[in-house]
């Protein structure tokens, strides 16, 4: 159907109130929010998931974001459609309406029980054989359909259906954007979980074409943040996974858009609240950035950053963490003698020495060694370590 503007070319006039306060362009499914003003559905839409609450019209706030179709209006365009057809106007066709939302709520939460409960797969067919007729029709039916990630995260995932998310571009974005502005918090986490799920077995060339979806490593990062674990101890776990599945590349280049997006910051804030297999994993993306020299820029002016790494290697919850906390250091003490003598206040040196003598693994004693030569100069001033040159107490 011609635009607006070309409307007017042809001197049609278009009555003020078949066009849509957002776009000015002529609806073709109008619907009418709780403010009682009325919009064309996909302009509405685009408003409210751009971040918007308010009426675009009145901007009073909407408590309720329900969009109620306005047949009446609709009809009354159709037939200003047809009466203008002399003039080149198509008739809109009557737009297909999304699914009742508490049908697919419905629906999910029976596959989602089931599976959590065990129910075999083939009784939970019909709900998702439903499902996916529902997501087909249209993209609203989509975007209603959020929550189901969770059936997607709780169902195993063959490979080549994982191959086939991480090559579509398209499904990628719209998994990128229900991690970044999901209407839920569990939403925002399954997606994040598939996004591990989806990185983890996938090849390198597959995870920096995921990297590099617009909005996925920020809405990764946003998990991660302080505020969110509040409402959901899930939310940065989640975050660290992805971030980890994706940054573990032998190219820099997911790295490099992690650190641009602020995950090296947010990775050693989430440090001290970080327990068990989640600090491993927090430790080991932190040492993966660290690869990059933006990372080391971050990390090596973040005040937290040093005494946070010190207290992984002493706390030693598992080896793994207690290796990349020394890794990371190693990275960040390489090129700085301020970040060095942090270290050294903080009482590195003795809880390498430490973690030498442990039953830790080879490769975390070589970093430890690595890291207690780079510090070298630093030993004199530490009294635990003033016999650390004699060579039978250390040998290197």
């Amino acid at each position: 159907m011609p635009g607006l503007k070309k409307m007017q070319v042809q001197n049609l006039q278009v009555p003020h109130y078949f066009r849509c306060p957002i776009s000015l362009e002529l609806m073709r499914d109008p619907v009418t929010v709780a403010t009682g003003q009325t919009y064309d559905r996909s302009s509405i839409e685009k408003w409210v998931s751009d971040g918007n609450a308010t009426c675009p019209a009145t901007m009073q706030r909407l408590t309720d974001l329900t969009l109620i179709p306005n047949h009446t209006l609709r009809r009354l365009i159709q037939e200003w459609c047809v009466a203008n057809r002399s003039r080149g106007i198509e008739r809109i066709p009557t737009p297909k309406q999304p699914a009742d939302p508490q049908r697919v709520a419905a629906l999910v939460r029976d596959v989602t029980r089931g599976t959590a409960g065990g129910t075999a797969l083939q009784l939970l067919l019909p709900a998702l054989r439903s499902l996916r007729a529902l997501a087909k029709e249209n993209d609203k039916n989509r975007g209603l359909m959020e929550s189901s990630l969770a059936v997607l995260v709780l169902l195993p995932l063959k490979d080549s259906e994982r191959r086939s998310i991480a090559q579509c571009r398209r499904r990628l974005g719209a998994v990128s954007r229900i991690v970044r502005r999901g209407r839920s918090m569990d939403a925002r986490i399954n997606a994040a979980v598939l996004v591990e799920k989806i990185a983890s077995d996938a090849p390198e060339a597959a995870k920096l074409a995921m990297g590099q979806i617009p909005g996925l490593l920020e809405g990764l990062v946003d998990l991660l943040r302080g505020d969110h674990s509040a409402v959901s101890p899930r939310a940065p776990k989640s975050g660290v996974k992805a971030l980890f599945s994706l940054c573990l590349c032998s190219a820099a280049s997911n790295s490099e858009r992690a650190v641009s997006a602020g995950a090296a910051a947010a990775l050693v804030e989430h440090l001290p609240a970080a327990q068990h297999g989640d600090a491993d994993r927090t430790l080991g993306a932190l040492e993966l950035l660290c690869r990059t020299r933006a990372g080391r820029e971050v990390v090596a002016q973040h005040a937290l950053a040093v005494p946070a790494l010190v207290a992984a290697i002493q706390c030693r919850s598992s080896f793994q963490a207690a290796e990349c906390a020394a890794g990371t250091l190693l990275a960040v003490c390489s090129g700085s003698e301020e970040v060095q003598l942090a270290a050294a206040e903080a009482g590195v040196l003795t809880q390498l020495l430490l973690l030498i003598q442990s039953d830790c693994t080879d490769r975390a004693k070589r970093k430890a060694v690595e890291l207690l030569k780079l510090l070298r100069r630093w030993w004199a001033e530490d009294p635990c370590l003033a016999e650390l040159d004699r060579t039978d107490v250390v040998a290197f």
